[in-house]
């Protein structure tokens, strides 16, 4: 007989209990690991947020370090020892000047526990004078002044260039400006919606440039001890003159046959005219048959070379021949003419000038005031006779302002510029004339508009023509930074 041994309930609750106790110890450890997830989550979480944030918090030390440089000023922002401190973290920034105006800004940041750097190699792109195809400063804070392009049809004024006044612009009737037009006052007309007021790009400094003492040719001196002489030559009169090796013989001094147009200047008047080159007329205005201007020292010319020279001249400066309608500097070699002329007077246009070659020769005019003279520091643009002007290739600055004389002239109904036409002060060319035909009932009054058209030469801007001794700015608005480069770094 089989012994009966009855299954009690308290093995079966006790069975019950260590199922429990397993469960519960299974249940423990699955929330200790979804605990230690979760908090590897949120700290992998906020550690992207903190980068995150450095990486922005980086670029707000860029856009100081840049704010800084566009104001003038070129030194480290903050440092490792004492962070500028920004929303959300702190940032230093070390700047580097590394020549022909680029820098390398480099920008450390920190947020939380994390670090960003990032490295910006930026370009200063200078604004002003030769930037812009016209250019009026308004030195004399003129709140009237206002710069006026206009013209109906075939009559209206070109702009091939960025314009800047120191006033307010309009561009009215058929006129147009491919460029961007900046102004400290209002744009109004063509152009205006693309527009940028309330800017300020500076004048140059020509004081700070001390041409009288670092100018390379002194010509007023060149004629007071060089062996000048009072000689009659084809060019026109008796003048003044050099020996054809001197760097200043393509001047002749207060010639005769052109006192009824100086006398009434208060400076002695000296012509852009070589008596070493014959004469030739141009008569059709091209520069094709061109009075020639040959440099000394350059292209078999005797005496030493003017080339690459800066030539100062305590007078007035006329490019103006009654034998002649256009001038053409003699390039004499492969790499063309580069000169400035700085003029402590006037400078007065009144025939064509042209390049021989307009991929390398470059010629600037600097007019500069004198202190002692009222009218000094302007240019004075049109032939005072005849208006034979009708085409330009130079830089043209005036440290006053620009003028027109006679634009009114059948031969300068159209007048071009291949350079720039850029003033301290005002562009003041008045080239709207009422011209009257006819007599009594048959009289007729009609406005006739002389067409200007500038195309800029851009040469200088990208530096690609090395001009010598150009004025500068030193004023941090008129530069602008263009960034080349942008990249993040190591720690």
């Amino acid at each position: 007989m089989k012994a009966f041994v009855p299954f009690t309930s308290e093995g079966r609750r006790g069975n019950a209990t260590v199922i429990a106790v397993i469960v519960l110890l299974v249940i423990g450890s699955l929330a200790g690991v979804v605990l230690s997830l979760s908090q590897r989550h949120s700290g992998e979480v906020s550690a992207l947020a903190d980068q995150n944030r450095a990486f922005f918090v980086a670029q707000a030390g860029v856009n100081d370090a840049l704010a800084d440089l566009e104001a003038g000023t070129v030194e480290v922002v903050g440092s490792a020892y004492e962070p500028v401190k920004a929303s959300g973290g702190s940032y230093w920034v070390d700047v580097a000047d590394d020549g022909d105006s680029i820098f390398t800004l480099t920008s450390h940041a920190r947020a939380g526990l994390q670090e960003k750097a990032i490295e910006v190699v930026v370009e200063k792109k200078e604004e002003g004078v030769y930037t812009n195809a016209i250019f009026a400063g308004n030195s004399s804070g003129d709140p009237t002044y206002v710069l006026d392009l206009n013209g109906i049809g075939a009559q209206a004024d070109r702009v091939a260039g960025d314009i800047y006044s120191g006033g307010s612009v309009v561009v009215r009737q058929d006129a147009e400006v491919s460029g961007t037009i900046r102004a400290s006052g209002s744009v109004t007309g063509t152009g205006s919606s693309t527009a940028e007021t309330g800017k300020k790009q500076a004048i140059p400094d020509l004081v700070g440039m001390a041409y009288e003492s670092t100018a390379d040719i002194k010509v007023a001196g060149e004629f007071a001890t060089g062996g000048a002489t009072y000689t009659s030559d084809s060019a026109g009169g008796n003048a003044w003159q050099l020996p054809e090796s001197n760097p200043a013989h393509i001047f002749r001094k207060n010639p005769s046959d052109r006192t009824s147009e100086t006398g009434g200047t208060a400076k002695d008047d000296y012509f852009l005219e070589d008596p070493y080159e014959t004469v030739r007329s141009d008569a059709t205005s091209d520069g094709t048959n061109a009075y020639q201007i040959s440099l000394s020292g350059i292209g078999g010319e005797p005496g030493t070379s003017s080339n690459q020279k800066v030539f100062f001249i305590d007078g007035n400066l006329w490019i103006h021949n009654k034998n002649t309608m256009s001038m053409k500097f003699n390039t004499g070699g492969t790499d063309g003419v580069q000169v400035t002329f700085v003029v402590k007077g006037n400078v007065y246009i009144s025939d064509n000038l042209f390049y021989t070659n307009k991929n390398k020769d470059g010629v600037a005019f600097v007019a500069m005031k004198d202190s002692a003279v009222a009218d000094s520091g302007n240019i004075y643009f049109g032939d005072p006779s005849f208006g034979t002007l009708e085409r330009m290739y130079a830089f043209l600055y005036a440290e006053n302002n620009f003028h027109d004389v006679n634009l009114s002239a059948t031969g300068s109904a159209k007048v071009e510029l291949y350079g720039n036409m850029t003033a301290g002060n005002q562009v003041k060319i008045n080239r709207d004339y009422s011209v009257t035909s006819g007599s009594g009932t048959s009289r007729t009054t009609t406005v006739q508009h002389s067409k200007l058209m500038v195309d800029f030469d851009e040469r200088i801007a990208a530096g690609e023509l090395d001009m010598p001794g150009l004025p500068k700015s030193t004023d941090g608005d008129s530069a602008s930074y263009e960034v080349l480069s942008w990249r993040e770094v190591e720690r």
